[in-house]
């Protein structure tokens, strides 16, 4: 305990955002390859419905086609040539580099995400509309969580009415939040140039979030079965325009919106992801993307989602590997629990779904913090608690380093004729920084001392974190100055108060 309270460097942490997973396989090559078949089959003989004028003027250049029900059809030629050329790594940075995540290569990271329309109270265990406030607080709670690599924004801001305001103050909430990569969503292609004028302020002047962009978009692109949304799409266009890494999102729900088999949901996801990396990639070359397979499940006695579900693990999983096989940067979405609260069953939900979809190596696991009720609730208990769950899961994928220091024969040698414990040993005190995590929330005391501690069970510990971070974690890393030239320039409805401390 002397030891660590000095303070000692540690050179290698146990854990980081972009260890290599990969080792989960829950497909053959053979079966990977059928899916990717079957994939390109539908977009050449069924094609997508309802593209934007960019999207048609793309593809028919290439060779390919609308017909008579305003479809467009994608050459079987083409769409395997994106996927040759397409970019396999890039850099999504943070607004501070240090935090930067490089995607691609089996790299794993986890990520906030969600449109939760409620947030759970701690105190009154009620749910309550999200405010854009609960935005910024749900950011800079992230900002302190280790980890959690990427932070998306996780609720829906619902005292904003018009569609500009929820997405520039979205924008806004997140950008202010946290120095971590990060992502947001738009409604209107308006509003993507707008936020681009409002991250170049941020970073010091015009085009130099092109040069450095430290925030991604959600594209939920497409209403399925294989029909493009129209305004997301239009959005998409203004992204490739500005520079703005995409994260290609589907998210067909098996058994509702995509076949209730698991090998078909895995088809029409990736039919419909490769038809946006193909326009983007025609629409300009190389541009960074996440393919977003999110195959969803429902409960097929109910037609409810349900995310937390063992077919939930699996399909992710099964995504990511695929996405991996055919070398395209990955996102896939994973702790999404159905309960409505923390509880056991939020517990076994998200362990299940994250660590399964980090093992099979996706580089972006999204959802995998805060969120309960199927994707419509968030809670900044929960989030705290998944910290302690990413850090334990991300320890199993580094898993056992063995070399003649660590395989410890020595060190047993001496300890048997010597101490005859390992407690005090140069080598424990040496790894137990480098080799293990210890959990922020999660209790190992004995029952007796954790009586005389008060009884406090992992909600109670995680909210006096929220309550100590929330008053105490104000980012700066965009400065004063700078946020008052923002809100003189844009109608910002955070009040100042609440972002300095």
């Amino acid at each position: 305990m002397a030891a660590r309270v000095s303070g000692a460097d540690v050179l290698t942490p146990p854990v980081y955002g972009g260890m290599k997973g990969g080792a989960y396989k829950p497909m053959t090559e053979d079966q990977m390859q059928r899916v990717l078949d079957t994939a390109l089959d539908l977009l050449e003989e069924v094609g997508m419905g309802g593209p934007v004028p960019e999207f048609i003027e793309v593809v028919t250049d290439a060779g390919g086609w609308m017909d008579e029900h305003g479809r467009l059809h994608f050459p079987r030629k083409v769409v395997e040539q994106i996927i040759d050329t397409a970019t396999k790594e890039w850099v999504w940075h943070g607004f501070d580099e240090s935090l930067s995540a490089e995607m691609g290569g089996e790299k794993v990271h986890f990520s906030t995400a969600g449109a939760a329309v409620l947030r759970l109270d701690h105190e009154s265990q009620e749910f309550k509309f999200p405010s854009a406030r609960d935005i910024y607080d749900s950011a800079r709670l992230a900002d302190t969580l280790e980890h959690i690599h990427i932070y998306l924004r996780t609720i829906v801001a619902r005292d904003m009415v018009e569609s500009r305001d929820l997405d520039l103050m979205t924008a806004y909430a997140v950008m202010m939040g946290t120095s971590k990569p990060s992502g947001t969503s738009f409604f209107r292609p308006e509003h993507v140039h707008e936020a681009v004028a409002m991250f170049d302020m941020a970073m010091g002047g015009e085009g130099e979030f092109r040069k450095r962009p430290f925030m991604t978009a959600n594209a939920t692109f497409v209403v399925p079965p294989m029909q493009f949304a129209y305004e997301t799409a239009e959005c998409m266009v203004a992204q490739v325009e500005t520079g703005f890494p995409i994260n290609l999102l589907s998210a067909g729900q098996a058994g509702a919106t995509s076949p209730a088999t698991l090998a078909g949901s895995l088809v029409q996801a990736l039919a419909e992801c490769l038809s946006a990396l193909t326009c983007v990639n025609l629409l300009n070359a190389g541009h960074p993307c996440l393919m977003g397979m999110w195959p969803f499940v429902s409960d097929l006695r109910t037609g409810a989602m349900t995310g937390g579900s063992g077919e939930e693990a699996v399909l992710n999983a099964a995504a990511a590997q695929l996405l991996n096989w055919m070398g395209l940067p990955s996102s896939v979405a994973a702790g999404m629990a159905d309960s409505k609260i923390p509880d056991a069953q939020a517990g076994h939900e998200k362990a299940l779904t994250v660590a399964l979809a980090a093992h099979a190596g996706a580089n972006v696991v999204y959802e995998s913090a805060g969120m309960l009720g199927s994707l419509l609730v968030y809670s900044h208990e929960m989030m705290v608690i998944d910290n302690d769950m990413l850090g334990a899961i991300n320890r199993t994928i580094r898993g056992v380093d063995v070399s003649d220091d660590t395989l410890a024969k020595e060190v047993i040698r001496d300890t048997i004729f010597g101490a005859g414990h390992f407690l005090g040993s140069d080598q424990t005190l040496s790894v137990m920084q480098s080799e293990y995590i210890y959990p922020a929330v999660g209790d190992r005391q004995n029952p007796s001392d954790w009586q005389e501690a008060g009884s406090k069970d992992a909600k109670d510990r995680a909210h006096e974190i929220v309550r100590q971070t929330l008053s105490t974690h104000f980012p700066t890393h965009v400065s004063h100055e700078t946020d008052d030239k923002i809100r003189a320039t844009f109608d910002i409805k955070i009040p100042i108060e609440h972002t300095r401390a």
